[in-house]
């Protein structure tokens, strides 16, 4: 039997409702009752469980996430270990998965996995969700294709997913963005292999806290404060969720030119969900980077981890570009 490591920590999945409601859900499952309450899980591979943590992702802390992802980087070492698969809240479940994307450095399958229904709801999609995620860990196939997302039956790529509805259980991959493959009648079925050049760019070797990096999301009228704000409180850098390809406001201008005064580094990223952020003449001008192909969640990320390893503004436009 292929061995795992289940790590469970938290949210939707793990959470249950009064009156078999959708919304207003506490989390109230460990990760042993949820593997469980599934009829033939423990059957499909010789499974380890370990809750570091059970907490909806909406309330996770850069500390527990790094807890996670040192964790994760140790099991990948662990000859004993086949793969690992990790239940994760759907809130902010892209955003751990680009982290470990960056960070962990492995041919083992690593899959996360959410649910857009709690446990109690009449149609739970985690008990499936949670199958087909170890389902994905243990196949051979799975081996060298980075970190993975298993939700409602597609497999996606941690580098490209993101959740592109609030409540649908479709919400990862339902436009194709990000999705490999499938799991199809308890087969794993892949159409295509992800691009491995940008896993593991930045390792947390060393790592103990990552430096505090702001999103301030552009507008019509946008003020000023948000960034005189950011630069109050001690962010390092700011990423803008820009308009069209990273336009910003005047406000937003001025803003950032202040913030690079300061010592921060400025990011032009995008709030429209598809398309990158390209250079612009004025960039060399201005000292602003563009963020290409991330978006600001993931442009956020690769800064905060850039920043924390020292990295100046040239290393991190090269950066951003590669990403």
């Amino acid at each position: 039997m292929r061995r795992l490591l289940l790590i469970g920590t938290g949210g939707t999945i793990a959470a249950t409702a009064d009156a078999h409601r959708l919304t207003d859900y506490q989390v109230t499952e460990g990760i042993e009752s949820m593997l469980a309450a599934i009829p033939g899980a423990r059957s499909l591979a010789d499974i380890r469980c370990e809750q570091p943590f059970n907490v909806d992702s909406r309330a996770l802390r850069t500390a527990q996430v790094l807890q996670l992802a040192r964790r994760v980087h140790q099991a990948a070492q662990d000859d004993t270990l086949d793969g690992i698969v990790i239940t994760h809240g759907t809130d902010s479940l892209e955003e751990t998965a680009f982290l470990l994307h960056l960070t962990v450095r492995t041919a083992k399958p690593i899959v996360l996995v959410g649910a857009m229904r709690p446990a109690s709801a009449p149609s739970a999609d985690g008990p499936l969700n949670l199958i087909n995620a170890l389902l994905t860990a243990r196949d051979p196939s799975s081996v060298g294709r980075g970190v993975l997302i298993a939700m409602n039956d597609r497999i996606l790529t941690a580098r490209h997913a993101s959740k592109g509805h609030t409540t649908r259980v479709d919400a990862f991959g339902g436009d194709g963005q990000g999705v490999l493959g499938a799991v199809c009648d308890g087969q794993v079925r892949y159409q295509q292999h992800p691009d491995p050049s940008t896993a593991a760019a930045l390792p947390l070797s060393g790592l103990r806290s990552l430096p505090a990096v702001d999103i301030i999301h552009d507008y019509q009228d946008a003020p000023l404060h948000p960034y005189q704000a950011a630069i109050q409180a001690g962010a390092r850098g700011i990423v803008v969720a820009g308009m069209g390809n990273g336009s910003l406001s005047p406000a937003a201008g001025r803003g950032c030119a202040q913030a690079l005064r300061k010592g921060l580094i400025c990011v032009r990223a995008s709030h429209v969900p598809r398309g990158p952020v390209t250079d612009k003449a004025s960039d060399a001008d201005t000292g602003l980077l563009a963020a290409h192909d991330l978006n600001p969640l993931q442009a956020r990320i690769a800064l905060r981890l850039a920043l924390a390893h020292g990295m100046d503004r040239d290393a991190i436009g090269v950066l951003l570009r590669r990403l």
